[in-house]
């Protein structure tokens, strides 16, 4: 008797050990990637130092792209959430880290000198590497051309980065983002050279086109001044002041017609 209970109680942890059993013969239409955007970064650091901070810092990246030669590493698996976004916005969505893919590109960022600030330049070999791992990215996850922005894009208020020396106009040639065309940027800005919009088209218009966070207030903020001056720097890095003028105007205009 006590041997037939026993081989019961075996049979019974037996099917208890097969687990859970799931029908998965009704898969549901009704989703998407969990991945919406590529955020691009500078690490202000070199590339030993950058290793050492995505690796075992307080921040993460999906990749990196190193100097010299311009290696591609793989830090954090792109179903995981990477740490590299931190408090953002855009297009309505807050703290992007579980809707991105972050790229982080070896460079000193800037240094502050007696006769201004000078940025650095990325070398050819990083952006040629950076189109090479974008296209990939973006074939593979269905990201819109236009989802592809910068770290300043989706947090103005605290970071600069990728920076104006950053060849947006070039990867938008490649559909890694989207450009104005210029024909129609300078037939709107004789427009609004003649009548700049006010305060208050300019925050809707930032808001229209991305930068959601950007105050309603109709007064030329805090906020509102580092909006511009991130979509400037996107945009027109020749000058990125903060301040709205006919050639933002026009730029906005067209972006947010093609939009």
């Amino acid at each position: 008797m006590k041997l037939l209970t026993s081989a019961l109680l075996l049979l019974l942890l037996a099917g208890c050990s097969t687990g859970l059993q799931i029908d998965r013969s009704h898969p549901s239409v009704n989703h998407d990637n969990r991945v919406q955007f590529v955020v691009m970064h500078y690490t202000s650091a070199s590339e030993q130092r950058s290793l050492a901070l995505l690796t075992h810092g307080e921040v993460s990246a999906h990749y990196l792209v190193g100097v010299n030669p311009p290696t591609v590493y793989q830090l954090v698996d792109e179903n995981l959430r990477a740490w590299h976004a931190g408090e953002s916005e855009w297009e309505g969505r807050t703290w992007l880290n579980s809707s991105s893919i972050g790229i982080e590109i070896v460079n000193p960022g800037f240094s502050d000198t007696p006769t201004g600030r000078v940025w650095y330049p990325y070398t050819e070999g990083q952006i040629e590497a950076v189109e090479a791992l974008l296209a990939d990215i973006v074939k593979r996850n269905h990201i819109e051309p236009r989802h592809v922005i910068g770290h300043s894009d989706i947090a103005p208020l605290r970071k600069q980065d990728p920076g104006p020396m950053f060849p947006w106009k070039r990867l938008a040639a490649k559909g890694f983002g989207i450009w104005p065309d210029e024909r129609a940027v300078a037939q709107q800005k004789a427009r609004f050279d003649v009548n700049l919009p006010s305060i208050t088209w300019f925050q809707q218009e930032l808001a229209r086109f991305g930068y959601s966070g950007t105050p309603q207030t109709g007064e030329l903020d805090v906020a509102t001044r580092h909006a511009l001056a991130a979509f400037q720097m996107h945009f027109r890095p020749s000058r990125f002041d903060g301040e709205p003028d006919a050639q933002t105007a026009a730029i906005l205009q067209v972006l947010n017609t093609m939009k």
